[in-house]
């Protein structure tokens, strides 16, 4: 449950620092130096690895504020005990730190994990999962996520989404330059034109460009599924996989920002599934059946 967040508020640092840089006159440096491509790929990837960085930082802090989540701090009743319980337990399974445990207020069932760094990250159930699922198939699910913690999940998302961002703000530079000049006919430095068609090229090739990072999520979720049969155990897996499954068609009451963060996000086809974070349940679990990813 960490993807559409993280992409969001990436796009969102990556637009504010463009239009930060242009008001203090960077990009006037290029204009100088006749759109000098090594001073600009060093430029873009200082600005687009910056960008996915701040994302990881505040990604625990943006997931509690979506969701609702609330971190237990001390276990009020037998429920939230053996919640604890299970996360540190798996969590030494999976040799990290036992991250912060917290329960948001969905009936849908949904689960999710994030945070900058595998020894300082967040765990969290819904209300609804904790209410309608079977002891097994939450410590599956709960494996599930610290698998993506023990994976390093974030850390690597963050890499992908820093190369992306590099080429994104770069080739948005080109393409607003060259408007500018074919189209703007401006012949006598960087115009209005390259500043609104650069903005709008980051929007639009960003937008393209996540659908890499949409790839990486579904196959990751995959290995996360393997880590949750491996540590909890595989029919646990399958069978939180199906109980999701049978749910589909429940309100969906996680934030629109949140979608990607959790175990799982509905059903796409066709171009949608390019933007899709997760596989399709049946393939999931016909690949936990099969052992594919194990």
């Amino acid at each position: 449950m960490r993807i559409l967040l993280f992409l969001a508020t990436n796009l969102a640092v990556i637009i504010l620092a463009s239009v930060t840089l242009r008001l203090l006159g960077f990009d006037s440096y290029f204009e100088e130096q006749g759109l000098n491509f090594t001073a600009l790929l060093i430029f873009a990837a200082v600005i687009g690895f910056g960008g996915a960085f701040v994302s990881l930082f505040i990604s625990k802090w943006m997931a509690k504020r979506s969701t609702g989540a609330k971190v237990i701090e001390q276990p009020s009743n037998p429920a939230e005990q053996w919640l604890v319980e299970t996360v540190q337990q798996l969590a030494r399974e999976a040799g990290v730190d036992t991250p912060e445990i917290a329960i948001f207020p969905a009936q849908q069932s949904n689960a999710f994990a994030t945070g900058w760094n595998r020894n300082a990250a967040l765990v969290a159930v819904s209300q609804g999962m904790l209410q309608r699922f079977d002891k097994e198939e939450i410590r599956a699910v709960l494996a599930h996520e610290i698998g993506h913690v023990a994976n390093g999940d974030m850390i690597t998302l963050t890499l992908i989404q820093g190369v992306v961002n590099t080429f994104v703000i770069f080739l948005a530079r080109v393409v607003g330059s060259f408007v500018d000049r074919a189209v703007f006919k401006n012949d006598s430095g960087h115009g209005l034109g390259f500043f609104l068609v650069t903005i709008v090229a980051e929007i639009v090739l960003g937008i393209l460009a996540s659908t890499i990072v949409f790839w990486f999520s579904r196959y990751r979720e995959f290995h996360a599924d393997a880590a949750g049969a491996r540590l909890a155990s595989n029919d646990g897996m399958i069978s939180a996989l199906q109980r999701l499954k049978n749910e589909a068609g429940m309100p969906d009451e996680m934030p629109d920002s949140m979608q990607a963060f959790g175990i799982t996000s509905g059903v796409r086809s066709g171009i949608k599934r390019l933007f899709a974070s997760h596989p399709p349940l049946d393939e999931r679990i016909e690949a936990l059946r099969s052992r594919a990813y194990q």
